[in-house]
């Protein structure tokens, strides 16, 4: 049996598990994030939806707490699955994009509320964590 070896050295990248029935009910069943997030309250999609909508909508503040819950609930995630707290988080698995989108929202609303330290914090950790997801959501 042969095991990969991360010949950079670092550690090998997170993954999330899915939640299938999470995305079904967001997609399919077009639940309100919500709702979502009331059945299912570690899903950091539906947080990341929430933050969105709120910062959209001006609601800053509002925002901000739905990114830090979000953010918070896949830092949890993540430790679950084996994350020691650095290393790769990649864009490309669907499960780990709720989190990179509340890492971003909070971001982007930390430099908002004028909170710099954690917004470049926040910045730095998306950039470390994926490259691509750093990319991708700054465009946003």
């Amino acid at each position: 049996m042969t095991t990969q070896k991360n010949l950079l050295g670092g550690p090998d990248p997170t993954h999330l598990p899915e939640n299938e029935e999470a995305y079904h009910l967001l997609a399919e069943d077009s639940l309100p994030p919500a709702e979502v997030v009331a059945k299912f309250p570690t899903f950091s999609l539906a947080w990341a939806m929430l933050a969105d909508d709120a910062f959209e909508a001006g609601r800053v503040v509002e925002s901000y707490a739905y990114a830090r819950t979000g953010y918070h609930r896949g830092l949890d995630s993540l430790r679950r699955s084996g994350w020691k707290g650095h290393g790769p988080i990649p864009w490309s698995h669907r499960a780990n994009r709720g989190f990179l989108r509340c890492l971003a929202a909070l971001a982007r609303a930390a430099e908002a509320i004028d909170e710099k330290e954690e917004a470049e914090r926040c910045k730095q950790f998306l950039q470390d964590s994926s490259a691509e997801a750093y990319e991708e959501l700054k465009r946003a």
